[in-house]
């Protein structure tokens, strides 16, 4: 009975704010393609100086130089969280509507230009290896982002309307209660992102790196 009632909360939640969830789905994506087209605009010495540094980065990881794992786990949970965070507080904040999409955008960037230097760089090979570096634990963070943006969003717009148009519909503590609830499980994810992150996808990465040495 209670998981009928949590799907049909899901489902109407979804339905309510699908308008929102498009069009954070679409900025984003297109924060992905605009950072893989990033790469193709960088100069042939920008993208050696780049790629030495990676490879760099690969021959530390093929000699297990790289940090611990617990080390890792902690800069990932607390820099995911911290980004989390922000946009939750953009999102009491009402004039902080703009900042959330272009945090989002960026975000998007970030990963885009991260997949296509890899693959501009070294092919295939660079595809299966932002394939396991990147792809497992953004599986998990990618959706809490686009999620928390929407609810934040969509608090924001709610608290417009409130302000400046007066227009009550509900109470706002309730709402507020949500979203605080909706920060906190974004948190507990973020938490098993970060598990990834730190304890496999490494183990994945030294495997990649190590067949092409």
């Amino acid at each position: 009975m209670k998981k009928k009632m949590y799907q049909n909360a899901a489902a109407n939640h979804f339905r309510e704010h699908s308008s929102i969830y498009l069009f954070i789905i679409v900025l984003f994506l297109m924060g992905v393609i605009f950072g893989a087209i990033v790469v193709n605009s960088l100069s042939f010495n920008q993208k050696e100086d780049l790629f030495y540094y990676l490879s760099q980065f690969f021959d530390q990881v093929s000699d297990g130089k790289v940090a611990d794992a617990n080390d890792l786990f902690i800069q990932s949970f607390f820099h995911n969280s911290k980004f989390i965070g922000l946009i939750w507080v953009l999102g009491i904040s009402i004039i902080g509507l703009p900042v959330i999409l272009i945090l989002l955008f960026i975000k998007g960037l970030v990963i885009g230009f991260t997949v296509g230097f890899l693959v501009n760089q070294m092919g295939w090979k660079g595809f299966i290896l932002s394939f396991v570096s990147v792809l497992p634990q953004n599986l998990i963070i990618i959706p809490i982002f686009i999620i928390t943006a929407t609810l934040s969003v969509s608090f924001s717009l709610k608290m417009i309307r409130r302000q400046f148009l007066k227009k009550v519909s509900q109470p706002v503590m309730p709402l507020f209660g949500r979203y605080v609830l909706a920060f906190f499980a974004a948190v507990v994810l973020i938490s098993a992102a970060a598990g990834i992150e730190a304890y496999i996808s490494p183990v994945l990465m030294k495997a990649i790196v190590s067949s092409r040495q």
